[in-house]
């Protein structure tokens, strides 16, 4: 016969085996859990080692590459500098060899520009 007793007994021992088998489940989660995050960490780690020379080269690279630019410009500059410094040299021989066509070649390149800029503000008044 089942008495009162025997079922809130039974009662336990059904809790009793819910709550382990749920402490089991937990601890198994738990496990599965610090298991699948041991190995993305792995992975991360992984990756990170994979990625970090290649941001070094991309580095290395780019340093490179700025270098050379800046010897580019270096040398564009001083090829300039060569440039301005033989033309001012041909334009003062010419002066001084052809100092009479020199002022009439001044004065008509000023004349153009002042028709130029004379052109230009009256093209400008007519806007507004």
């Amino acid at each position: 016969m089942t008495t009162p007793h025997s079922v809130a007994q039974a009662a336990r021992s059904t809790r009793d085996e819910a709550l382990q088998a749920t402490v089991q489940a937990t601890e198994l989660t738990r496990s599965y859990a610090k298991e699948a995050l041991d190995q993305a960490e792995g992975k991360i780690r992984e990756l990170r080692g994979n990625v970090d020379p290649m941001v070094d080269k991309l580095a290395d690279t780019a340093q490179k590459l700025a270098r050379q630019s800046m010897d580019m410009a270096t040398e564009a500059k001083h090829k300039a500098e060569e440039s301005v410094a033989r033309y001012a040299g041909m334009t003062t021989k010419y002066v001084s060899e052809q100092p009479m066509r020199s002022v009439l070649i001044a004065a008509a390149v000023g004349a153009a520009i002042a028709l130029l800029v004379s052109a230009a503000a009256r093209s400008n008044d007519k806007r507004y």
